[in-house]
């Protein structure tokens, strides 16, 4: 009996932790939002930009797979940090219908707005479906305009002394790094949108110096302790989330994302970054 018992009370312990962790991962952890606070260094900036902050907000996925009045409410509290610059790195919707960009223009009346600049890129979401649907883009593209975000396609834009550079998305129909690229700066900082970051392995970054901010893998949504994701939307697997040393004069870094494809995560907080101007010494 004793025996039977354990067992028994073994099941019920085993299956609370199993609905528990079920609730965590579907209700708690996708509305727990962690500001992330970085350094971000250059060789050349300029004394006035020492100490001054740039925002990254990325993949908020506005659409029906989640409650996006997390993100409204998630932008609302960013205000409060009064960055100097926020860029924005693409896939801003879950594109299913012509509703999702009503809901867009519903979020973004919330906007997090940068004293200096806000700058954005598009992703391969932004594109409808199967990433190929240039109205869908257009449409997105002047919602973000009318809402106080410049979006930067394959173009550059000189702000207070930083060159910000933005690439279209890897896989949409307008992906052009070269064009984009060819707006390095060789004397000041420079700051690449970029929402795939597999295309920091593609032969197009010749000469250029400075920091890369991505978006797109969501730090595969569900990690295991200790061990890589079991899902990752890009070819080279070392690209999770955080800051990447590159081979060369590039630092990455990747952002785990604010809104997500499905409600799920784990060990995975949905994310916004600031990062802090310093001068290397």
């Amino acid at each position: 009996m004793k025996r039977r018992k354990f067992i028994k009370n073994s099941i019920l312990t085993s299956s609370a932790l199993v609905v528990g962790a079920g609730f965590y991962t579907w209700q708690i952890e996708p509305y727990w939002l962690e500001i992330v606070q970085k350094k971000m260094s250059f060789k050349k900036l300029p004394d006035h930009l020492i100490g001054k902050t740039i925002m990254q907000i990325s993949d908020i996925h506005v659409g029906n797979r989640f409650n996006f009045h997390f993100i409204i409410d998630s932008f609302i509290k960013a205000q409060k940090l009064n960055p100097d610059f926020v860029v924005y790195t693409g896939d801003y919707v879950s594109y299913e219908s012509k509703e999702q960009l009503d809901q867009l223009t519903q979020t973004l009346k919330s906007v997090v707005i940068g004293k200096y600049g806000t700058y954005g890129i598009l992703g391969n979401h932004d594109y409808g479906l199967n990433w190929t649907d240039q109205k869908v883009a257009d449409r997105i593209y002047h919602i973000l305009k009318n809402s106080g975000i410049q979006v930067l396609n394959n173009e550059a834009a000189v702000n207070h002394g930083l060159n910000f550079i933005g690439l279209d998305d890897y896989w949409g129909p307008n992906f052009n790094p070269q064009k984009a690229l060819s707006n390095h700066k060789n004397d000041m900082p420079n700051i690449a949108l970029c929402h795939n970051p597999d295309v920091c392995d593609l032969n197009v970054w010749s000469g250029f110096e400075g920091w890369i901010l991505s978006g797109h893998t969501h730090g595969g949504q569900c990690k295991p302790p200790f061990l890589p994701p079991p899902m990752l939307p890009v070819k080279n697997k070392k690209y999770v989330a955080g800051e990447i040393q590159l081979d060369d004069k590039r630092s990455l870094y990747i952002n785990r994302a604010l809104g997500h494809l499905h409600q799920v995560r784990f060990n995975v907080r949905p994310e916004i970054t600031i990062f802090e101007l310093e001068k290397m010494s």
